[in-house]
């Protein structure tokens, strides 16, 4: 299994975008994860990754707190199926992107900049690794 968090845009707050890192950096310790920037007209993801699980943040998507997301993420290792993880840009993901989806999630129902959203959720990805491996970062 490895993660893939991929983002449309630019990263642009380098406090921000360090953070992501480094929570990644720290979930690399139980999966292989990386981060990078797409650019929608020339990456197609269900190509990229024909058999992976497909999470698109949407504020219209599901929402868990950290325990199910980490509930959520023993099911996606249990599967292992790598996991992708996309960020839309200001105006979102593709239409299209969102009926393809295996998962919409949202992490709130605030609208938070795209750099933020990264570190957000690169933080709830290594929050979840750790509570699966009993680390004593998520008490």
């Amino acid at each position: 299994m490895q993660i893939y968090l991929y983002f449309i845009g630019k990263p642009k707050n380098a406090a921000a975008n360090a953070m992501a890192a480094e929570y990644l950096k720290m979930a690399s310790r139980y999966i292989p994860c990386q981060s990078r920037e797409i650019q929608p007209t020339r990456f197609d993801p269900w190509k990229q990754h024909p058999s992976a699980c497909k999470v698109l943040l949407d504020p219209l998507g599901k929402t868990f707190d950290s325990p199910q997301f980490a509930c959520w993420f023993q099911k996606a290792q249990l599967d292992a199926r790598d996991v992708v993880f996309l960020i839309g840009g200001h105006d979102g993901l593709p239409p299209a992107w969102r009926k393809k989806g295996d998962l919409l999630l949202s992490l709130s129902a605030m609208t938070w900049p795209h750099e933020l959203a990264r570190a957000m959720l690169a933080e709830q990805v290594y929050r979840a690794l750790a509570t699966l491996s009993g680390h004593p970062y998520p008490r």
